[in-house]
């Protein structure tokens, strides 16, 4: 697997790819058939989290994926720390006892037995299907990179291993005492592995430049081995956007699988209002947030798409929506309603993750690499919560296209909204994923209606070119009278990067409010309190790519003496305005304002009353 120089978190992407491809194996229930090696060194083994989120991970139900290898370079110095500085613990294999794996301590000196241990291990992942540890007790003989002289800071230490022999020439001599090799034997040996570098070498620097810039559509998808890929030829893709909009008879079949429980099974009287709420919500033309993600997840499941999400408190959802598993209230027995719907090679999984997010993360990354055919979600539980796995976004959500041509179409769930809940429940951090854009690397999109994020996850899930998607998603919007949408808005149209203001006369209109999510409905509803039609309020959707040519022909409707103001609820150097503000006015043509809280370096406030108050000073000055 590709692998930035951050030590240990690429541990957790090749859980998540191997994963992928046992659950697309033919093989019987319960094997584990693609067997997961990862190589450590003893100083990022001990220190870094990250080893100890994914050995945790190793019996979960939705990521166990039947036991690793882990090999680990004990070399007794991490750059220039010495163990005495770099751990606690007596050995730095010993985080790996938090779930009992064994670990064979082994001389890296003596070849046979490094050997044997390699072959314990394995028939020890095989038996028992559960993680092992080789800790291969060596040494560095070089320094850190070809320039760096460790005697500097370790001299004691190095005028031992210069002083030694190296294995090849131990273990040389060893045979030849034993009688099993001649000499010439051991130098034909020594010749031929030579010869075989360099022609390995040779061979290496005749090969043509590797690939430099984005890839193109034209180029081949670079997907782990064995991956189901999408084919379609890349001027078919160009000439045929995905079809999300579904017809009504789906629609239904989905809503319907949600109150369809087998025979005696008693759903909590708190859910099962909800579930029926659904089928009315179809009938009287106000489908929620949550309905809508289940008539996303249904439809695909009936396309043959699988469907894969998981997060923290993801199968109940963090704010009681979601319930994509009910438990028998009398048995605890549990049902997946959408289980019914899955079609051919389709399925659908849902997981409660473990209190990670830097982990965890870096799994669903790695798993939708293996299996880009599939709709790959992680959601957070807030989503600040983010910010635990910023090495995750960096290194590869953003950027690994760009280093190693790899794509992946995983999405990502971020709550967002400030809602009077605190500096540590509001914001997602919309411009610290924003200042990560460029050269088409994701999708960044903010939607405000249901129906325009059913149609974002079908896109996802059909597009025939796999991206990261972020989806900051709403907490109060989730019930809001507001937030609702009509059965013809699923059954017809596509996603929406804008939603133009499609009451206010063009004519009349002076001031042109330009925002993004929930703060548009509190927009809408503060200008009918005013009973203003001198303003238009326009709704970006996808933050980025920027719709700059959509906006650009939705302000050509109004009067190039109306004013533009960008309305945020974030405070300045937050939110979206720093990235949107030189692309709305160089896609335009237009000067604009902006409307936002002050700046300040946590997202919010932490008083309720304070919140209210600065929110109703932000809708005043919105419209002043």
């Amino acid at each position: 697997m590709a692998n930035p120089s951050h030590l240990e978190i690429v541990g957790p992407v090749v859980q998540g790819v191997v994963r992928a491809k046992q659950d697309l194996s033919a093989g019987a229930a319960g094997a584990f058939p693609v067997l997961p090696v990862v190589v450590h060194g003893d100083a990022a083994f001990a220190g870094q989290g990250v080893v100890a989120e994914t050995l945790n991970m190793s019996q979960l139900p939705g990521y166990r994926t039947g036991g690793t290898v882990h090999v680990v370079v004990d070399n007794q110095v991490g750059f220039t720390t010495l163990p005495v500085g770099g751990r606690s613990s007596t050995y730095a294999t010993d985080v790996a006892r938090a779930v009992g794996a064994p670990v064979f301590h082994v001389n890296g000196d003596d070849p046979e037995a490094v050997d044997r241990v390699a072959r314990l291990a394995f028939d020890y992942r095989e038996t028992f299907h559960r993680d092992v540890v080789v800790d291969l007790v060596c040494y560095r003989r070089h320094g850190h990179s070809e320039v760096d002289d460790p005697s500097v800071t370790q001299p004691l230490m190095y005028d031992r291993i210069d002083a030694r022999a190296s294995v090849r020439s131990l273990y040389a001599d060893a045979l030849m005492r034993r009688g099993e090799l001649e000499e010439e034997q051991v130098e034909a040996a020594r010749r031929g592995h030579r010869d075989h570098l360099e022609r390995a070498f040779a061979e290496t620097r005749a090969l043509p430049s590797p690939r430099t810039g984005r890839p193109t559509e034209a180029e081949p998808l670079v997907v782990a081995t064995d991956a189901p890929a999408r084919t379609a030829p890349a001027e078919a893709r160009a000439a045929r956007p995905a079809v999300t909009a579904v017809d009504e008879s789906t629609v239904r079949r989905v809503v319907a699988s949600q109150i369809e429980l087998p025979p005696g099974f008693a759903v909590h009287p708190r859910v099962l209002p909800q579930l029926h709420r659904r089928m009315e919500m179809v009938e009287t033309g106000a489908v929620d947030w949550a309905t809508a993600e289940r008539l996303a997840f249904g439809s695909l499941l009936l396309e043959g798409v699988s469907v894969r999400l998981a997060g923290q408190d993801s199968r109940r959802g963090t704010f009681g929506q979601r319930h994509a598993v009910l438990t028998d209230r009398r048995t605890g027995a549990e049902h997946t309603p959408l289980d019914s719907l899955a079609t051919g090679r389709g399925g659908f999984a849902v997981h409660d993750s473990m209190l990670s997010e830097l982990a965890a993360l870096a799994f669903e990354y790695g798993y939708a690499t293996a299996r880009p055919e599939a709709l790959v979600l992680w959601e957070a539980q807030f989503g600040d919560f983010a910010n635990g796995a910023q090495t995750v976004v960096d290194e590869y959500i953003a950027s690994s296209e760009q280093k190693w041509g790899r794509r992946s179409g995983v999405t990502l769930l971020l709550p967002h909204g400030l809602e009077g809940q605190g500096p540590d429940h509001s914001s997602a951090r919309i411009e610290r994923f924003l200042q990560l854009c460029a050269q088409d690397n994701m999708t960044v999109t903010q939607p405000t209606l249901p129906a325009n994020y059913f149609h974002l996850l079908r896109q996802q899930a059909l597009d025939e070119r796999s991206r990261p998607l972020l989806v900051f998603t709403p907490k109060s919007m989730l019930r809001s009278r507001a937030a609702t949408s009509a059965l013809a808005d699923f059954t017809q149209g596509g996603f929406r990067p804008i939603l133009p203001d499609t009451t206010a006369d063009p004519v009349g209109v002076a001031r042109i409010l330009v925002c993004s999510g929930k703060v548009s409905h509190e927009l809408v509803a503060r200008r009918r309190e005013l009973g203003l039609t001198d303003t238009a309020i326009v709704a970006v959707e996808r933050l980025y790519p920027f719709p700059g040519r959509e906006l650009a022909t939705e302000l050509a409707r109004f009067p190039e003496s109306a004013r533009v103001r960008w309305v945020q609820e974030e405070p300045e150097n937050q939110g979206a305005w720093s990235f949107v503000a030189p692309r709305l006015m160089e896609s335009t043509g237009r000067g604009v304002e902006h409307v936002s809280r002050p700046e300040a370096s946590a997202p919010a406030v932490g008083s309720a009353r304070r919140h209210r108050m600065e929110q109703k000073s932000l809708l005043t000055r919105a419209f002043a």
